[in-house]
């Protein structure tokens, strides 16, 4: 029986529209009460049509939000409307309020994550830095990241490879599960590879997409891990340990 196309959910890999805002806001290194919304909005927009090129649903969350930006720049366009004794507010202010919200109860969640609780009203002792393993020289070296941050640099892959003709991802001869096989067999080799390498000698561009299926498949699945070199920028994938 042949593999069915490959779909996952856009769900399982962003947490909602407003982490790919933010990514893309400390991408471009700008503050986020000055959002360049013109720029924030293309970008976000590209992201979205690549997710559907690689067959990821998109939620509709993401098209809400895709559709507020695009809002939200038409409205930059346009001169503002005066206002009684007061200065017109600002356009993208309907985008600024929100996020900056989202990140004040992000930052209040990430402060509780750090208490381990026992029961209702019981937190465990913190360790002394005696209690503390040190960090080994590879943990110092790498940093794990996020999916993001694998989709810019799949994104330069894609755009560097020869292939250019319209992606078929119904080919009955592809198959996902058999490129993490693939992949799986390599890392138990090797145990860790680096991005790259994995779409080196990959003809057309319906092999390099599986390929990078399979990469977010086992990551998915806790099978592999990404990590980031500090000083070269290079991304490695990694045998997740059993």
């Amino acid at each position: 029986m042949s593999e069915k196309p490959y779909k996952i959910s856009i769900e399982n890999i962003f947490e909602g529209p407003m982490d790919l805002l933010v990514y893309l806001i400390q991408k471009n290194e700008v503050e986020i009460k000055d959002i360049p919304i013109a720029s924030i909005t293309d970008q976000f927009i590209a992201y979205l049509e690549m997710m559907k090129y690689l067959n990821i649903d998109v939620a509709g969350e993401f098209l809400v939000m895709a559709a507020t930006l695009a809002l939200v720049k038409s409205r930059m366009m346009l001169p503002l409307p005066p206002r009684d004794g007061e200065d017109a507010e600002d356009p993208r202010m309907e985008i600024i309020r929100p996020l900056m919200e989202y990140l004040a109860l992000k930052a209040s969640a990430s402060m509780l994550s750090e208490r381990h609780i026992l029961g209702e009203d019981t937190f465990v002792r913190k360790p002394s830095p005696d209690e503390i393993p040190k960090k080994s020289d590879c943990s110092e070296e790498f940093v794990e990241i996020g999916l993001l941050e694998l989709y810019d640099a799949f994104s330069k892959i894609l755009e560097n490879s020869v292939s250019s003709h319209v992606v078929d991802m119904s080919d009955e001869s592809l198959s996902i599960n058999e490129k993490v096989e693939e992949l799986m067999d390599l890392l138990a080799e090797k145990n860790e590879l680096f991005f790259h390498e994995l779409f080196s000698g990959l003809s057309t561009k319906v092999e390099i997409i599986i390929t990078f299926l399979a990469v977010l498949e086992m990551v998915k699945r806790s099978l592999a891990s990404i990590f980031q070199h500090l000083q070269d920028g290079f991304i490695h994938v990694r045998k997740a340990e059993m």
